[in-house]
């Protein structure tokens, strides 16, 4: 089952056609992600990266918009995790109004590090997979 959550669409979020700027979907998205991570294993993310060091940094984004979100709508937003790889997570996003059509859908990779030396891939932990299984799709 996906995690899901929402939030307004405010002013700074819109270019002048009064649209969600593109770039902001994968700030939405990361905001979204973080939320998910209180979700799945009781933990806020500054936690997992300060407390743990362990950090999951964006490798590979596959994005899709299909409708526009305005100023004032509600973004809905589902993450679920596709696949847990050794040192990776493939994460599916999408962002739907508040009238139910989906706006942007997104597959994007992170990769586990350790906070202390980000470029190298660490396992990723158990007590991360066992969350993590609460939003798994098969």
């Amino acid at each position: 089952m996906a995690f899901a959550t929402s939030r307004r669409i405010d002013f700074p979020m819109v270019d002048l056609a009064g649209i969600v700027y593109y770039p902001r979907f994968w700030d939405l998205a990361h905001r979204f992600y973080e939320e998910s991570w209180e979700y799945t294993c009781n933990i806020h993310y500054n936690e997992l990266l300060q407390k743990h060091r362990i950090g999951f940094p964006l490798v590979h984004s596959e994005a899709n918009f299909l409708h526009p979100l305005s100023y004032g709508d509600t973004a809905v937003c589902n993450i679920s995790v596709k696949n847990i790889g050794n040192t990776s997570i493939t994460w599916f996003i999408e962002i739907f109004n508040q009238d139910e059509i989906l706006c942007w859908s997104a597959t994007q990779t992170t990769v586990c590090t350790n906070m202390d030396s980000i470029k190298d891939k660490i396992l990723v932990p158990e007590w991360v997979r066992t969350g993590l299984s609460k939003i798994i799709v098969k």
